[in-house]
């Protein structure tokens, strides 16, 4: 019988799949083989372009790039399976997030956008996909984010301490864990690496500001971060999520006054997801004893010494600290979601999304 599972998922930073073989345990995950697959340099331009300007995107280019990301999806699942020395009749199910393209589960009329052709995938491994999870939640008035809560709560949840998980992706979001068999909940908190990114893009052309050392060279404008900090959006009582579509440049822009030194606005944005996620954490859990961060935030050291300097009651240290590794965490959470798929088990948290009922996930996409 087939037990493995496949997990995929490229997020907001647009850089590649992260891809995990995996086995579940009781309440436990074993890794049996990871890798992350860096899109084509071209295909992460377009898909870029398509996310910041929108309105340039046509029929065409929707159609191309679900096929183009669909390849590369199937790709890195075949990939794992070389890296690994497994078979497809190993594994019975992949779960493929896709790539979110646009988010706006608060339009008059909601919806949500990811692409990657869920047939290439099953098609091109011959194992069945699980795709488009998000959907489901909004179907039943949810915000389809986020949906990593209730995979969070099977594994990391401790009977004694109150923890939190916190995922530093483009955007940040948390997972509330009460000690024993208290109510989950959790929420997008805002931006996570999304403006670093984009401003080390523009001022540094690099993806990302390694280890947070260019924020750590700058000196952070106390008058910026309080503008910025007062947009609405923190305020805004849960059920929330957000997107590259409200936090980006144009919203970044709009706070500037004068001409500030580029390493002195990069430090405030560290501090800007710095503030906002302990913020977010105190006021929903303010004995929270751990926060357990994933993503690929918990690579910026300076932006996790901000945070644990403003949670001095909490222990903050990496999922590998409790036997996952950061960068992989989302990756099996969509694994695990298929898993809840194929056995007719609720994927979504209502508490965190805001749905009116549980429910079973995504679509199956059969290899056959």
């Amino acid at each position: 019988m087939s037990h493995y599972y496949i997990g995929l998922i490229s997020g907001t930073s647009i850089d590649g799949i992260d891809a995990v073989l995996v086995e579940f345990g009781d309440r436990s995950v074993r890794v049996i083989s990871a890798d992350t697959c860096k899109y084509p340099a071209e295909l992460a331009e377009q898909l870029l372009a398509v996310t910041r300007q929108p309105q340039d995107c046509t029929p065409d280019v929707l159609g191309m790039l679900d096929h183009w990301v669909g390849k590369c999806f199937r790709d890195a699942a075949l990939q794992l399976l070389e890296k690994s020395g497994s078979s497809p009749n190993q594994v019975r199910a992949i779960g493929s997030h896709g790539q979110t393209i646009r988010h706006q589960p608060d339009a008059d009329r909601p919806f949500t956008l990811q692409i990657g052709d869920a047939n290439l995938v099953a098609k091109g491994t011959g194992i069945d996909c699980v795709a488009d999870f998000r959907r489901a939640d909004m179907a039943l008035g949810g915000q389809g984010a986020p949906l990593v809560p209730p995979f969070h709560d099977w594994l990391f949840r401790d009977d004694k301490i109150e923890r939190c998980v916190l995922n530093l992706g483009g955007i940040a979001n948390v997972t509330l864990l009460p000690a024993a068999s208290g109510k989950i909940s959790g929420f997008d908190t805002g931006p996570g690496n999304t403006l670093m990114d984009a401003w080390a893009r523009r001022h540094r052309d690099a993806r990302f500001d390694a280890g947070g050392e260019w924020a750590a060279s700058g000196t952070s404008d106390e008058a910026l971060l309080e503008r910025m900090a007062a947009d609405p959006y923190f305020a805004k009582a849960p059920p929330k999520s957000t997107g590259f579509e409200y936090f980006n440049e144009t919203w970044l822009s709009s706070f500037l006054r004068d001409d500030k030194k580029v390493a002195d606005v990069q430090s405030t944005l560290c501090d800007l997801t710095a503030t906002t996620v302990v913020s977010a954490i105190n006021a929903s859990q303010e004995t929270t004893a751990e926060v357990l961060v994933c993503g690929g935030g918990v690579h910026n050291t300076e932006l996790l010494s901000r945070i644990a300097a403003l949670l001095p009651g909490a222990a903050v240290s990496s999922t590998a600290d409790y036997g996952l590794d950061p960068d992989w965490v989302e990756a099996c959470a969509f694994a695990w979601l298929a898993k809840r798929t194929l056995d007719g088990e609720p994927g979504n948290a209502p508490a965190v999304t805001g749905a009116s009922r549980p429910a079973v996930l995504g679509g199956v996409y059969p290899a056959g």
